[in-house]
């Protein structure tokens, strides 16, 4: 048997976030009725075997997926139950967003069986939260937190971004100690980036504002991996730390190229040997299943090199590493000297114990630069 995922994507959101690149819309004249009804329908008639598969993760993201009233999240989890084995599922995580999630509706989603909720926090600096275009300030922030655990949730993600223009240390350092103070079980810390197609690169290519410097990015890194381990985290993929037997076991099955499969617009799938994404375009998404046909715009097949690169690209972003031995045989002594090469061309940032390569706390902060390197 085979341990799976499943994704489920909601692509409302009240505003679009200067520098998200995920498939979302704003458009507050969606008919999301319809949506529900064409998301339901692409699940009925899901046609992939997963026989052999054991559904122990779900996340609904977005979007903001908790705009979605409660009768129509019960739809899509009822829908799910009947058409799949979801005996075994450990963790069923939605995101929220601070003053998006009303209290009643946190209490009805964890009385659905959630039982993981992910916060967009980002940051608690006010001037940050504009510049990101973030519609919560400092006080929705702790008030969605306080609700989400009158709701009954015990198992708590919140995400921060750093890197921001404008940021200071002292910014950083302050929402390092709320967010602590918060005690989530898991906190995302991201280094703001700059994806193409998003209003954040444009401001960057027109030369409006500047990114921070590399040097104080890797400070900020630094210090973050310090002060969340010294308060009880334990970092175990690049920018995720969590507390004892809170990892984010769906995004693990990303990282260890394991199945999951997907629903909605933009979202994409891997059953082991194809992966394949549906059409970014809600109205695509839904006339494409409306008329009967399947959403999914592209499908391709793993090649043994795209697997082999996959499993270095992902596993080397966890602290623990990979070990050669999960990798295709066909390209094993090819990447043993590759690895070589690299270890000598970047000193001191790579350790090797028997079969198993991480990268050293000098290594993370190269992390984005060598490994495209360790790719055959």
């Amino acid at each position: 048997m085979i341990y799976a995922g499943i994704y489920i994507h909601i692509p409302f959101c009240n505003v679009k976030c200067m520098y998200c690149d995920f498939y979302s819309i704003s458009d507050k004249n969606s008919d999301i009725p319809d949506f529900i009804k064409a998301l339901t329908y692409e699940i009925e008639h899901c046609s992939i075997d997963t026989s052999k598969w054991i559904f122990d993760t779900i996340f609904i993201g977005g979007g903001t997926p908790s705009l979605i009233k409660e009768n129509h999240m019960e739809k899509i989890l009822s829908c799910m139950h009947k058409k799949f084995n979801l005996t075994q599922v450990k963790e069923l995580t939605i995101e929220v967003n601070p003053g998006e999630a009303p209290k009643d509706r946190l209490k009805a989603f964890h009385q659905m069986g959630i039982n993981r909720l992910s916060m967009g926090v980002q940051s608690f600096q006010p001037e940050l939260l504009k510049f990101l275009t973030r519609m919560h300030g400092r006080d929705e922030i702790f008030e969605t937190y306080d609700n989400i655990r009158w709701a009954g949730f015990q198992n708590v993600n919140c995400d921060l971004i750093y890197s921001i223009p404008g940021q200071t240390k002292k910014m950083w350092e302050d929402d390092l100690k709320s967010i602590i103070n918060l005690d989530p079980e898991h906190i995302s810390a991201y280094t703001l980036t700059a994806e193409k197609g998003t209003e954040l690169f444009s401001l960057i290519s027109e030369g409006q504002i500047k990114m921070p410097r590399n040097s104080q990015i890797g400070s900020w890194f630094t210090r973050t991996h310090e002060v969340l381990l010294k308060n009880g985290y334990s970092g175990y993929e690049i920018s995720n730390f969590s507390k004892e037997r809170f990892e984010c076991m769906h995004n693990l099955h990303y990282w260890n190229i394991e199945p999951y499969l997907a629903f909605g617009p933009s979202a994409h799938g891997f059953d082991g040997i194809f992966r394949w994404n549906n059409a970014r375009s809600l109205k695509t998404y839904m006339e494409l299943i409306m008329a009967g046909k399947s959403p999914i715009s592209t499908r391709e097949k793993l090649a043994s090199m795209d697997k082999t690169n996959e499993i270095i690209g992902f596993g080397m972003r966890m602290l623990k590493g990979i070990n050669l031995k999960n990798l295709p045989t066909t390209h094993l002594e090819k990447c043993k000297v590759n690895f070589e090469i690299i270890m000598e061309k970047y000193p001191n940032c790579i350790e090797r114990k028997a079969k198993n390569y991480s990268f050293t706390n000098k290594g993370l902060l190269f992390a984005d630069q060598i490994i495209p390197d360790l790719l055959i």
